[in-house]
């Protein structure tokens, strides 16, 4: 069983040990370099478009991403920032939680594929979205995941493009109702996504059962997504 979480576009500025990225034997590298080479083909007037920030900036997230063979490293779960992540408040998990965290739950990133919670990385910033990397991935994490008898996907939909689901997926999403249309949440689910992801730790929910024990801002289980009723 594996639940797939979204990675976070803020990156906490932690301080890494002094293992280099490059001594971690980290599953998915020669993907990785793959991704890297990519990189290495850019045109720095090209960069700001990969990049959506000023020129300046750009070339240093270029150059923080280039080099990530060579940096040191931190864990996953403590260099993400978002708001899903400030809701899991993995530091106040207790450890038979971050363990059932970290086996069950992978993250999707756009430079590194998948990763454990507790898997060492340094920082780094790059979108799933941008140059076609869902589709990079996707051979590679569809193979990852092929074992695996239960998929509890709670990706957003670009990062679902980074794997083909199979009969054993089940995409879970955050809807509110109002005036007789749904909508999804949006920045709000975000949240209700981070303390799910706590109270599935927590409880060590392995099915969707589990689900309906579940309630927070008003969002409930129904048997096929979390609704609010707005």
């Amino acid at each position: 069983m594996k639940f797939l979480i979204p990675p976070s576009e803020g990156k906490a500025k932690v301080k890494p040990s002094s293992v280099l990225f490059s001594e971690t034997d980290f599953v998915l590298e020669e993907h990785v370099q793959q991704v890297v080479d990519l990189l290495d083909l850019i045109d720095d007037e090209d960069l700001q478009s990969v990049y959506g920030t000023s020129q300046e900036k750009s070339e240093l997230l270029h150059r923080q991403n280039q080099d990530i063979f060579k940096s040191r490293c931190a864990p996953a779960i403590n260099r993400y920032t978002g708001v899903v992540y400030q809701h899991i408040e993995w530091e106040t998990l207790d450890e038979d939680a971050r363990k059932f965290l970290n086996e069950n739950f992978l993250i999707f990133s756009g430079l590194f594929g998948v990763l454990s919670p507790q898997t060492p990385i340094p920082n780094y910033k790059l979108k799933m979205n941008v140059l076609s990397l869902q589709y990079h991935w996707n051979p590679i994490i569809t193979e990852e995941l092929k074992g695996e008898d239960l998929i509890i996907d709670m990706l957003p939909q670009v990062h679902r493009k980074a794997y083909t689901p199979s009969k054993n997926v089940k995409q879970i999403d955050f809807i509110v109702k109002s005036d007789g249309k749904n909508k999804a949440a949006g920045h709000f689910g975000k949240a209700v996504k981070g303390k799910l992801i706590r109270y599935i730790a927590q409880n060590k929910v392995t099915d969707l059962e589990g689900f309906y024990g579940f309630e927070y801002q008003g969002f409930k289980w129904d048997g096929k997504a979390f609704v609010k009723n707005g």
